[in-house]
């Protein structure tokens, strides 16, 4: 049983080529893939907006877009809950940038080639690497506070990571210090306006072209938002498992209605789950950063015994995939609920760490003299929409960015602290490209005729909080840290039953939509992890092929007959 037990895959198996030849796999077509919309609505008989360029998101990516692009064009930004309210502002430990001594956007690089298996777009890093200076110093322009050391950037270290070189601010609340200079920043210009409590429900598209969305406000109720050009930037899907760092927002909205409107999603398997969360009942499952193990913190059992040493040269610092791994394998050899960090060897560990420090205060947890408790937890989403360097995806009129994109910056597993980097550039980009375009248009946003009714159902009533509880224990036991053939079929069979009587339904509240989303995220991810049979980077099977190499890409797009799966070729690269 792969939630309870560990195996090595047999050695005898055949080794695969280094790149796979592009094929083709069409899905059983389910509901999953006949839904378009989830609402009901009519373009004449509910509110209509326009806009130049609309954002869906608020956190660090959708933040940045919408300032680029209202250097160009008017910009319309929705979020699911408050601005604040985003991954964005949870993150703890910094922004991965090459700004120090001896550092430099070559050696970033190689460090995130290396942690990503090779499997990145290697200009798409180049990129990356390159504009993250500029990104800190447009952050320090506006008035970001970051922590310094002699007057100068105080830079930390992190996973994977070969130097010092994560920008944080507060020591442990850089995410919220982005959120208030973005924020202020968004609130400054006079061509964004921003609508709070929106709920993003479904893309709009005429003749395969995307002209806006289909919304729900909580004041203003069902409201079309027609634009020139539409960003999404809707993060990611950790609430899809049981155990995760991401807040209640995140239920894959973004993927499944990207889906729906015909955009090529890729490479969903690669769900990356971070090492250390808080584990303690009743605290949820609080990120502890990874920084911490920067500063030196020791990853321990019950017995005291430093484990990682024997599974990785960089011991505590090695890349998440495989510290997460090392703990899975730990707690079911060793019988164990959780291992332990150990800081109480780290002087002023409560100054560079002040919000962690508190946090366990609340549950008892003396940092100077205790342990804490920790196990993995799903962090971030490392795959996404199909997205070009400059944001556009292959439905004209759509752009993506930060986590809910696939630049191919992250490959098969991202480096600590590149995610508030990869929002941040490429979401620079994604507004610049939106903002020049929507201004190139010589016309106005035009509203059009819409409407669209799906058929009534007739079956029973649901309860929704109990399906979203049964999804996210389905996925953390079948597709989490360790995952097999076996587990995956059986997960594709219980979503696909579920389906017959969820997605024949049409609701009108937000609660309902996130159901929704969430069975159709779980299922495309699901297929991309029985499609990619080998092991690699944060996908992980017991029953991959011994030294088997993954170089390629998987990709789904909506196909009435079934989802069709892809596999693209990736050229070896030397990381």
């Amino acid at each position: 049983m792969v939630a309870d037990s560990y195996s090595r895959p047999d050695r005898s198996a055949p080794r695969l080529p280094v790149s796979c030849p592009s094929h083709t796999i069409q899905a059983m077509s389910t509901l999953f893939d006949q839904r378009r919309y989830l609402s009901d609505f009519d373009s004449t008989r509910t509110g209509n907006i326009v806009t130049d360029v609309l954002v869906i998101g608020s956190g660090v990516a959708g933040a940045r877009a919408a300032i680029e692009s209202a250097e160009q064009a008017f910009v319309t930004l929705i979020t699911k809950d408050r601005f604040d309210e985003s991954s964005t502002a949870y993150a703890q430990g910094g922004i991965a940038a090459a700004i120090g001594i001896g550092d430099s956007p070559d050696v970033h690089l190689a460090d995130t080639l290396r942690v990503g298996c090779g499997l990145n777009d290697r200009a798409s890093v180049q990129r990356l690497v390159t504009d993250g200076p500029r990104a800190i110093e447009d952050l320090q322009r506006w008035g970001a506070e970051f922590d310094l050391t002699n007057e100068t950037l105080a830079l930390g270290r992190e996973g994977g990571h070969s130097l010092n070189r994560i920008v944080h601010a507060k020591g442990d609340q850089t995410g919220q210090e982005l959120v208030r200079i973005l924020r202020l920043r968004v609130l400054q210009s006079p061509n964004i306006r921003v609508f709070e409590h929106c709920y993003f429900i479904d893309l709009l598209t005429l003749d395969g072209t995307c002209v806006g969305a289909s919304t729900y406000h909580s004041k203003h109720g069902h409201q079309l938002i027609w634009a020139k050009q539409t960003i999404l930037a809707t993060g990611g899907a950790g609430q899809l498992w049981r155990e995760t760092t991401n807040p209640s927002i995140t239920t894959g909205d973004g993927l499944a209605a990207a889906f729906r409107a015909g955009a090529r999603l890729r490479d969903l398997e690669f769900m990356q789950f971070h090492p250390t969360t808080l584990y303690v009942a009743g605290a949820g499952r609080s990120l502890i950063s990874e920084a911490v193990r920067g500063e030196g913190a020791l990853l321990v059992d019950r017995a005291g015994h430093r484990f990682m040493v024997d599974r990785h040269p960089d011991a505590e610092l090695a890349p998440r995939d495989i510290v997460s791994r090392a703990i899975h394998d730990h707690l079911i050899q060793t019988r164990s609920n959780c291992v332990y960090l150990d800081v109480r060897h780290i002087p002023a560990f409560a100054v560079r760490f002040p919000k962690i420090a508190a946090f366990c205060a609340e549950f008892g947890i003396d940092v100077t003299k205790d342990l804490i408790p920790v196990r993995p937890s799903a962090h971030y989403l490392v795959g996404g929409i199909e997205t070009a360097l400059d944001g556009s995806t292959n439905v004209p009129g759509l752009l993506s960015c930060g986590e809910v994109s696939s630049t191919g910056v992250h490959g098969a597993n991202r480096m600590a602290s590149n995610s508030l980097l990869e929002g941040l550039v490429f979401g620079r980009l994604a507004g610049e490209t939106a903002g020049r375009k929507a201004a190139a248009s010589n016309h106005a946003t035009t509203v059009r005729r819409v409407q669209h009714k799906n058929p009534p159902s007739t079956r029973t009533s649901l309860d929704l909080p109990d399906i979203a509880s049964s999804l996210r224990s389905l996925m953390w036991r079948n597709v989490g840290i360790v995952r097999s053939g076996d587990r995956l079929k059986e997960t594709l069979d219980i979503l696909n039953f579920w389906a017959h009587y969820t997605l024949d339904k049409t609701f009108d509240t937000p609660a309902g939509w996130e159901v929704l989303n969430s069975l159709t995220a779980a299922r495309l991810i699901t297929l991309g992890a029985l499609e990619r049979t080998e092991s690699i980077g944060t996908h992980y099977r017991v029953d991959s092929p011994p030294n088997a190499l993954s170089m390629y890409h998987v990709t789904l797009e909506r196909n009435p007959d079934g989802t069709k799966l892809d596999r693209a070729n990736v050229s070896p690269r030397d990381t």
